[in-house]
């Protein structure tokens, strides 16, 4: 027997169940025409889960509604006070008081920037409803923070609370907003407050991690000096370990804030009142490209000046920062006087009180002038990409290529000599994998064939049960395989099957394209300091954009569609994909580049030899989050006309079905941890 026919066996032995697996699903597909339910899982297997849901939630809503809405009326009060106080003030003396904040924080270039962009918020015409946003920011966040804080202190002091805690920091992270935003809405009621409501839920996990991490990282030499030192627990408390993990714990705050904010227009949703929020959502549905733009740059820079402030003040806390702003006392008084002062200005000197309409620049007409030309002068070029990407790519990781390949859209017919060259092709493919030895390339090679063969919505739903639960035995063992096991058959049994696998398919494509593009990106930005600089802030923007903000352009210029969906995806979620791939790539320690060198490696073989291997526990990382990242868009892609479980659970929101809403979510919730929960343990064998 010849050493190929001896590692082809041995391949063989090694992927016996994945080539059983295989098997049984050739054998499934040709008994398809005779048995549908193969393909669709069959309705009279399904549980009515969302109705047992739905009676539980009306038992709910008719014992606490009452109750909450008390807490709800509390909450508006408070709300509206300060919201009459942000608007009510002069613009002078908020944007005193903002640039005093930034400078104590910051120092002068922060408070300079502070500055001119709350001028550039008052001269673009968004001022009030600025205000009516930062009002909701700042209601939210000291609740979002105090909660956080007790939920993640409890984690910390008892290890039963954190096995509750943890997953469930998981379900509310990835279970999309929209779908708990049906049972705040029939509790709470509708108006601001339940976006407000919402917001805190939203917020509250960063807030949690970053708690029990603060405390979990304080050195324990510490803790034992307070202890000898005679200290109760109170004292303990407050004057060792809360002051340790105060740095760990203002980050949190920090991205507490930054939860807060993007929650602006899904809040706006529900609250419907004259927020910054609002002003985005009605203009993209009068379809004003520019009004929406300039709506969404206040949003980013709202985002840019919270994320700034609330850095500034968590890196204070840092051990070596340096000294910035003023003793307490002294930044007391001259606060007093930052605001009196403007005060009486603004009522000697009208102007310094109301901002003159005259004084507003809004080149939201010229926008949406310059938009209508560029798409009368290139539509003809955009439609042309559209339907290149949508007959050529999405089409076939949706329905497949024997159902994509026809004459209407690649001007072809698939005929059975074709399929059958195909399969030839794949085949010799993988039996050349098998007798290398490299087993699982060749499995590779059968399983992304019959993925693009058949698409998404074409496979066996047995097939895409024991493979995946297969995949996350052989990296995880037996109880990781039970997540994948229990994720898929909760979707077969509450019937949301068909629309997971197109949720699938169009997050298939928009990972694939994140990693290829953000892989180039980073790897480029890693090779160039000129680049990194470059895509730094571009990152940065991208990042703090609210989700519905990217939607806008692709909408105004490519219509509704899968398309347009998948371009606000990505947009969205290959920032992680860049980011590790070049923090990864530098991270490589020079000597072993150094090493490769001189051994007479090549640059690509430095790379592919070295830089790669090195970097791919970081990258495999950031495909992780793009992931989570491409999961958590699929709600916000709803509204530009895609379908699966985002829509499921947008209409869910539009009829007050809670169960229906609570069930996608949680479908998309379990989609979301079984691909993070694999990856995770493909970085840890890698490791």
């Amino acid at each position: 027997m010849t050493r190929v026919s001896q590692s082809f066996f041995s391949s063989c032995a090694k992927a016996w169940p994945w080539l059983l697996i295989l098997g049984l699903s050739a054998f499934l597909i040709t008994q398809r025409a005779a048995f549908p339910q193969i393909i669709a899982y069959p309705d009279a297997w399904t549980l009515p889960i969302a109705d047992v849901i739905n009676i539980g939630m009306d038992a709910i809503v008719l014992h606490l509604r009452d109750a909450m809405r008390v807490v709800s009326s509390g909450l508006n009060v408070l709300f509206s006070s300060v919201q009459t106080l942000l608007i009510g003030a002069p613009w002078l003396v908020s944007i005193s008081f903002f640039t005093l904040i930034a400078w104590q924080g910051g120092g002068r270039r922060l408070a300079v920037t502070t500055a001119a962009l709350s001028l550039y918020i008052l001269a673009s015409g968004y001022w009030v409803p600025a205000m009516n946003t930062l009002s909701l920011v700042l209601v939210a966040l000291p609740l979002a923070v105090m909660i956080g804080f007790g939920i993640g202190y409890t984690g910390f002091r008892s290890k039963r609370a954190c096995q509750f805690i943890l997953p469930m920091l998981d379900l509310m992270q990835t279970i999309p907003a929209f779908a708990y935003l049906i049972p705040i809405l029939l509790l709470f009621g509708f108006g601001p407050v339940v976006g407000l409501i919402a917001s805190v839920v939203f917020a509250v996990p960063p807030m949690v991690r970053n708690t029990m991490l603060g405390f979990e990282q304080i050195p324990p030499a510490i803790s034992e000096s307070a202890l000898m030192s005679g200290c109760s627990r109170f004292q303990q408390f407050r004057w060792a370990e809360f002051p340790s993990a105060l740095p760990q714990m203002l980050i949190g705050v920090n991205q507490t804030t930054m939860a807060t904010l993007s929650m602006v227009i899904i809040a706006a949703i529900i609250g419907g009142f004259e927020d910054i929020g609002w002003e985005v959502l009605s203009a993209m549905r009068k379809a004003q490209f520019g009004q929406s733009l300039l709506s969404g740059a206040v949003i980013v820079v709202m985002a840019i000046l919270l994320d700034r402030v609330t850095a500034a003040y968590a890196a204070r806390q840092l051990p070596n920062a340096s000294h910035v702003g003023l003793p307490f006392g002294r930044f007391i008084l001259v606060m007093i006087s930052a605001i009196i002062l403007p005060l009486l200005a603004a009522q000697a000197i009208p102007v310094l009180n109301n901002w003159p309409a005259g004084l507003v620049h809004s080149p939201a007409q010229a926008i949406n002038d310059a938009t209508d030309r560029f798409v009368q002068a290139y539509g003809g070029i955009m439609v042309t990409v559209k339907n290149t990407m949508q007959y050529f790519l999405l089409l076939p990781v949706k329905l497949g290529f024997e159902r994509a390949i026809v004459p209407f859209t690649w001007g072809i017919t698939f005929t059975t000599g074709m399929k059958t060259a195909y399969w030839i092709v794949i085949c010799l493919g993988s039996v050349l994998a098998f007798g290398k030895g490299m087993w699982k390339s060749g499995v590779a090679i059968l399983v992304s064939a019959g993925f693009l063969f058949f698409g998404a919505t074409g496979l066996p739903w047995v097939t895409v049960f024991l493979l995946t639960t297969l995949l996350a035995y052989q990296v995880g063992g037996p109880r990781l395989a039970l997540l994948p096991a229990g994720a898929i058959g909760f979707l077969l049994i509450t019937g949301l099957w068909e629309i997971s696998m197109i949720s699938v398919y169009l997050c298939t494509v928009a990972v694939f394209l994140c990693i290829l593009l953000g892989g180039l990106i980073g790897i480029w930005a890693a090779t160039s300091d000129t680049v990194s600089r470059i895509i730094r802030p571009i990152n940065d923007i991208l990042q703090t954009l609210p989700q519905f903000v990217l939607l806008i352009p692709a909408l105004m210029l490519f219509q509704v569609g899968d398309f347009t969906a998948l371009l606000a995806i990505i947009a969205y979620a290959i920032v992680p994909m860049i980011r590790y791939t070049e923090q990864g790539l530098r991270a490589v320690p020079s000597t072993l580049v150094d090493a490769g060198k001189a051994c007479g490696c090549s640059a690509w073989q430095l790379f592919w030899d070295v830089r790669l291997p090195i970097s791919l526990p970081q990258i495999l990382i950031g495909i992780n989050q793009t992931i989570l990242y491409v999961l958590g868009m699929l709600v916000i892609a709803a509204l530009v006309g895609t379908t699966g479980l985002g829509q499921a659970i947008y209409v869910a929101l539009s009829q007050a079905d809670a169960g229906a809403g609570i069930v996608a979510g949680f479908g998309m919730a379990l989609i979301a941890m079984t691909a993070d929960r694999i990856l995770q343990g493909v970085i840890n064998l890698r490791n």
